[in-house]
């Protein structure tokens, strides 16, 4: 039987504290279904705090890391892959994620919710940039999904 891989994507070092407690929650309801998580694998932002909660519950935690090795890789990853791609790592990320979910927003998780948008998957948006949420809503209204709240991803 296939895991269900959900791929959380959002800024690094620019997180807001809305943004990495959203992700750390995301993380915990992820793992506690049973999924697989995805992120950029980084020991910062969205990515850091969205295996920190998969990892309180117990789940299973995959980073697909920008470098040639895994000196920046969150301690909370236990499978990391490793890309020598830089943000080119952003289709890997996207075309492995069953779901992206984009937690925040920055030009990174710009480029992948457009590439996820581009490869037809599902897009969940958890932030509140209006701008953003219009502008992707008018790409593909078919394959975004803006929740009201946390709970309702």
């Amino acid at each position: 039987m296939k895991k269900i891989i959900i791929g959380v994507m959002g800024p690094g070092e620019q997180a807001t504290a809305t943004d990495l407690q959203n992700a750390y929650e995301l993380g915990k309801l992820i793992a506690q279904q049973g999924w697989v998580l995805l992120t950029g694998g980084r020991n910062v932002g969205v990515m850091d705090a969205a295996n920190q909660g998969a990892k309180s519950a117990n789940g299973l935690t995959v980073g697909i890391l920008p470098g040639n090795n895994t000196n920046d890789v969150s301690e909370s990853v236990d499978l990391a892959i490793v890309t020598d791609l830089g943000n080119a790592r952003n289709n890997i990320n996207v075309l492995s994620a069953d779901v992206v979910i984009a937690c925040g927003m920055s030009a990174g998780t710009a480029a992948e919710i457009a590439l996820a948008l581009k490869a037809n998957k599902k897009v969940i948006l958890l932030h509140n940039n209006q701008e953003s949420k219009l502008f992707f809503q008018r790409l593909s209204p078919e394959n975004i999904v803006i929740p009201s709240s946390l709970g309702a991803c």
